[in-house]
């Protein structure tokens, strides 16, 4: 199912290897951000609201 990649084929798959990595560390981050702006929100809206 994979192609021949020849001489490449270190290069290449070291490529799509680092490029997922990347992508999962990316998607990580995003979330963890995101449940730390949620949190500080939460936050302030509570102060507010008493």
């Amino acid at each position: 199912m994979m192609p021949d990649l020849g001489k490449y084929a270190e290069a290449v798959l070291s490529a799509y290897g680092a490029s997922i990595v990347l992508l999962i560390a990316l998607v990580a981050f995003s979330v963890w951000q995101a449940k730390r702006a949620k949190a500080a929100l939460e936050d302030v809206e509570s102060r507010r609201n008493g």
